[in-house]
């Protein structure tokens, strides 16, 4: 038996080596029926296929998806509908950054994180609240971040700007849609390396044992882990709030 026996998770954004994948993998370990969307075609496929020759085919579904366009979204949330019948979990996990001074950004730089971040996260709740109501329940999980409540010195500002923003979202849409029996949470990282991190932050991440109380940066999967325990029910009773995952970097 598992956590989430039955159930239809759809995770943006995971088909690329992060939260996203790690994610829809323990999820469909759980026993989720999962859809794995992702801008990215190939790895769409890819990671899709990968889960159907160990989980088969009637429990996964691949979808290549931008969650920035909105006949997309739809498109995507009606195919997962079609297959299973229902979406009981969203997992907003799709994210961009832009490491520069804020004079240094640029009006389509600030666009592209608020189309994605925000926007896409907006669009995707949009298309499933609906098919939630009807149910008479739902899990809506977007991740957003430490830095949300802390900022940051190396020159964020549209980021931390999205994600803080994805937390009042998720406080206003947990008031209400609570009384149709949905959750609505958020998750809030702390610095989860991993290949595009190191790339984009290099020596910056050198002195992560220093900075965090539990001496390391985190793992995807235990991000996922917090998704699992906030889409099951374990989580029942937790409502509008932002769980914070980052092993003591931010202690409030």
């Amino acid at each position: 038996m598992g956590l989430l026996d039955n159930k239809v998770a759809i995770i943006t954004a995971s088909a690329g080596a992060g939260i996203g994948q790690a994610t829809v993998r323990l999820m469909a370990k759980e026993g989720a029926n999962v859809v794995v969307t992702d801008f990215h075609e190939r790895r769409t496929n890819e990671v899709a296929e990968g889960l159907i020759k160990e989980y088969g085919k009637n429990r996964v579904l691949g979808v290549p998806c931008d969650v920035t366009n909105s006949k997309n979204v739809n498109d995507m949330v009606m195919q997962a509908l079609d297959k299973f019948g229902r979406i009981d979990i969203l997992v907003n996990n799709a994210g961009r950054n832009v490491l520069a001074k804020i004079e240094e950004v640029t009006d389509e730089q600030w666009d592209l994180v608020m189309d994605v971040n925000l926007k896409g996260t907006f669009l995707c709740t949009k298309a499933v609240v609906p098919i939630m109501i009807k149910q008479k329940f739902g899990r809506i999980i977007s991740i957003a971040s430490y830095e949300g409540f802390t900022g940051t010195e190396l020159g964020e500002g549209p980021y931390v700007a999205s994600k803080s923003g994805i937390m009042g979202f998720t406080k206003a849409l947990a008031r209400e849609l609570a009384p149709h029996g949905i959750n609505v949470n958020a998750i809030a990282p702390g610095i989860i390396p991993n290949p595009f991190l190191k790339k984009v932050y290099g020596s910056l991440l050198d002195d992560l044992p220093e900075r965090v109380p539990m001496g390391r940066g985190g793992k995807p999967e235990e991000i996922a882990g917090a998704c699992v325990f906030l889409a099951s029910d374990l989580g029942n009773y937790v409502q509008g709030e932002t769980l914070v995952v980052s092993g003591g970097l931010y202690i409030h």
